[in-house]
């Protein structure tokens, strides 16, 4: 039986937009919200623009994806110095963590999208964070998002529920789960349409997508599907 309603954070990446038509297998009516942060990589925000539009138009999901939302959170660009938000080399810090991360970022996206969904009566949240073949970020961690839950659900008086799907998969796994939800023609969205690397790269249509090639982003991305398709072809 489906659920009622779900609010997608999407980003229009590969995981968020697996994660889109994971919750549209699995609710009944879904809306999506996007953040603007003044990423290197903005021009996620137009593919994310292209692949809703393409979705409603697919009798299979045109009466299920609703009301889509975009949060100006350009504060976080001047609060933080990161290579997501400023031109530096991606690097490994001190500290074990890439320069690639964005304190607070998930914290700040879900707490947006509660005070979005309190609004439109809804309570599932869903977001594409994973910490399996992951970039490290301490925010992606299933024992960070439990306990995030908890606090929006005391803090809104409202039960709360967050839904990773992806959380546990490799990035192969993540590519044999958009297989399953929407055979060749989401494997052909996902490479085509989405936009993943880091840096914003669109020159190079890779056999697994858009981007750099070089990025970490980009390597988990491209390995991910490597694996995925030998093991495909295997079958």
């Amino acid at each position: 039986m489906k659920k009622d309603s779900a609010l997608v954070l999407f980003s229009g990446g590969q995981d968020s937009t697996i994660c889109l038509i994971w919750a549209c297998k699995n609710f009944k009516k879904v809306e999506t919200i996007g953040f603007e942060y003044n990423q290197r990589h903005l021009v996620e925000m137009k593919c994310r623009t292209s692949i809703i539009r393409k979705l409603k138009e697919n009798v299979n999901y045109g009466s299920i994806i609703g009301k889509d939302h975009i949060i100006d959170l350009s504060i976080l660009s001047e609060i933080s110095e990161t290579a997501l938000t400023k031109r530096a080399d991606i690097k490994i810090l001190k500290n074990g963590l890439p320069n690639t991360f964005i304190p607070g970022r998930n914290l700040i996206f879900f707490t947006m999208a509660s005070a979005v969904g309190y609004k439109r009566n809804i309570f599932n949240f869903v977001g594409g964070m994973c910490e399996t073949d992951f970039s490290g970020y301490p925010d992606c961690r299933q024992s960070t998002l439990e306990s995030q839950q908890l606090t929006l659900s005391l803090g809104l008086e409202k039960k709360i529920i967050i839904h990773t799907p992806l959380m546990n998969m490799s990035k192969s796994d993540s590519w044999r789960l958009a297989y399953d939800l929407g055979k060749e023609s989401l494997i052909n969205m996902i490479i085509e349409e989405t936009h993943t690397c880091y840096l914003g790269d669109r020159n190079i249509l890779h056999e697994w997508g858009y981007g750099c090639g070089l990025c970490p982003a980009c390597k988990l991305r491209a390995k991910g599907f490597i694996d995925w398709k030998k093991i495909n072809d295997n079958i």
